[in-house]
């Protein structure tokens, strides 16, 4: 909260040129800059002042450069006053297995992986992840068994997927 307000977070007062959430994905690319297979995927922030961010690679990301990113992000938040001093968080991590692929990137990097994509119209396909193109994905499906086990390859586009998720398949 800012002094003399009790009841709006600070975010609402941050009505400059740049948005906040614009200002620290500058500020998260530009610490990235000298990692070109890191990538940012999504920055989330909270009306509590509780900034989470995602960062990927195309060969994944260790968690001690994650807690670099995280310190550095903290240190710049910090000195340029984006949010009020000791009312923030910060917490910077690699996209877990339950969240959603975001970024043409990161269905580039997991092909080969099952997924299990919702369309905008509900319905469900689970599948090997074979291609993406610029316009969508080509996704093995297998249905029956044994004699009767079939063996197809759908193109789902970007434009008709709601949300894509990894599976783990053992």
């Amino acid at each position: 909260m800012m002094k003399g307000t009790t009841d709006v977070p600070f975010i609402f007062y941050y009505m400059q040129t740049e948005t906040l959430q614009e200002a620290l994905e500058r500020h998260i690319n530009s610490l990235m800059e000298g990692n070109p297979s890191h990538f940012l995927v999504e920055v989330r922030i909270k009306p509590t002042n509780n900034i989470k961010i995602f960062i990927d690679s195309d060969e994944g990301i260790l968690l001690s450069t994650l807690i670099q990113y995280n310190r550095k992000l903290y240190k710049i938040v910090e000195e340029s006053g984006l949010v009020p001093a000791d009312n923030f968080s910060i917490e910077v991590s690699s996209p877990g297995l339950d969240e959603p692929l975001k970024k043409h990137r990161q269905y580039k990097k997991n092909v080969g992986r099952f997924v299990h994509i919702t369309k905008n119209d509900t319905l469900v396909t689970e599948g090997k992840l074979l291609d993406v193109t610029e316009e969508g994905v080509v996704i093995e499906t297998e249905t029956g068994k044994g004699k009767k086990k079939e063996i197809k390859q759908e193109t789902i586009l970007f434009t008709d997927i709601k949300t894509t998720k990894i599976q783990i398949k053992f």
